[in-house]
């Protein structure tokens, strides 16, 4: 399955389900497709999306050091962080010009 989400100020965006629904919850959003978020909710969805992509960032500690194995899984897998700018952007652009964003 793929969403789109879409806003007046922004191009739309496209991505994988799965990806997307985790980028909802993380936004605070049910991860229901179709949905929305009103103009006056869209700066509080951005913070939240923005503060769990940076605390999702995978730091070795001293019960689970990174190895060889992992430095080479993590070269080749593209990170929430890298594939959440899209909607970052989107979303950053509807707050600017105080837009809904939808996604179907």
């Amino acid at each position: 399955m793929l969403v789109t989400f879409t806003c007046k100020a922004y191009a739309d965006i496209t991505m994988f389900g799965d990806v997307a629904k985790r980028l909802l919850t993380m936004m605070g959003q049910s991860g229901t497709v179709p949905g929305a978020i009103m103009a006056e909710d869209v700066p509080a969805a951005l913070d939240r999306l923005t503060r769990a992509i940076e605390s999702e960032k995978v730091v070795p500690t001293p019960d689970r050091p990174m190895n060889a194995q992992d430095d080479e899984a993590n070269q080749q897998a593209v990170s929430l962080k890298t594939r959440a700018l899209p909607l970052i952007e989107l979303l950053t652009a509807a707050v600017k010009e105080n837009y809904n964003v939808m996604w179907k």
